[in-house]
């Protein structure tokens, strides 16, 4: 486990969601309270990304997922696989503590530091961090009981997880990716 941020994404019917809590923390201290670890990648921003781990480790991980983003022409699917072989070859990556989350409007990955790719049971709810089981947990009973929009569900689950993870604070930061044009 990550004691280092809570990142949690939402794939709905109206929109695509990630949300971030902004604490940095070293050790028991928190350093930053504001920090954004999350992400829009590719060139119209089509890609959500979000990260939990060391921070100069995750700055690599996008630029190096960008890149097989771009190379699959912003195919999620195939830059995910593409992005888990590269994780799994390189000697450095592979002792990084880090994971990201990736989604668009058709697929959302958990792209785990030992190179897997992994795809939430329910195609849509997927969390990381320290607070990720706590935020997934409200967001599968808002999701299954709430009456709440997809970028809502996201940052009240953030909130719940932040009310109950240290390493987790109130400061969050949403993207969002909706179908128009």
């Amino acid at each position: 486990m990550f004691e280092a941020t809570t990142i949690l994404a939402y794939k709905g019917a109206n929109c695509s969601v990630i949300g971030g809590d902004g604490q940095v923390t070293f050790g028991s201290t928190v350093l930053k309270g504001t920090a954004t670890k999350i992400r829009k990648l590719g060139k119209n921003g089509g890609v959500l990304a979000g990260f939990a781990g060391s921070t100069a480790d995750a700055f690599n991980l996008f630029d190096m997922f960008e890149k097989c983003l771009e190379n699959s022409k912003e195919n999620l699917l195939k830059a995910a696989i593409e992005f888990s072989k590269e994780w799994r070859k390189d000697k450095y990556l592979r002792k990084l503590e880090a994971m990201m989350i990736v989604l668009d409007r058709e697929h959302i990955f958990l792209l785990s530091g030992a190179g897997d790719v992994v795809e939430p049971d329910d195609g849509r709810i997927v969390a990381i961090g320290s607070g990720g089981n706590y935020a997934l947990s409200a967001a599968r009973a808002l999701d299954k009981f709430g009456n709440i929009d997809e970028e809502n569900l996201v940052k009240e689950s953030l909130k719940i997880a932040a009310q109950i993870c240290i390493y987790t604070n109130e400061n969050i930061k949403t993207y969002k990716l909706t179908d128009e044009k």
